[in-house]
């Protein structure tokens, strides 16, 4: 089982960036892809990025793509969502989640959820 540990949200100025991280442990890191999803304040979980296992392969939210960058450090065992360009409508809370594919990500049939990073955006 992987234990994921977000952090990095705040509060930023429309127009900023930030950039979150998402430690992980409790299971070899290049095993499995991994991802970011939000949740607004009464909508649902959205998908936001994935990246591969090896980091060949990534994608994006329409509403994300351009703006934010996903990326993986082996050998801190931590992944990286890096917003800039950000908007007040991208305020939520962000949770990192892992998957056997990007694909599965996108889906939602993630295996592990972290507790999630507020980030909320002023304007």
């Amino acid at each position: 089982q992987v234990q994921l540990v977000e952090s990095g949200g705040g509060l930023v100025q429309a127009g900023g960036s930030l950039r979150l991280s998402c430690a992980a442990s409790g299971r070899t890191f290049s095993l499995y892809a991994m991802g970011w999803f939000r949740q607004a304040p009464g909508k649902e979980r959205e998908f936001v990025a994935a990246i591969s296992k090896v980091g060949g392969v990534t994608i994006y939210a329409d509403a994300v793509k351009g703006r934010f960058t996903i990326s993986r450090d082996y050998a801190k065992s931590t992944l990286y969502l890096q917003m800039n360009s950000l908007k007040p409508e991208d305020t939520a809370v962000y949770y990192c989640t892992t998957a056997s594919s990007t694909s599965t990500i996108r889906a939602g049939a993630v295996d592990a959820w972290g507790q999630g990073t507020l980030v909320t955006v002023s304007s």
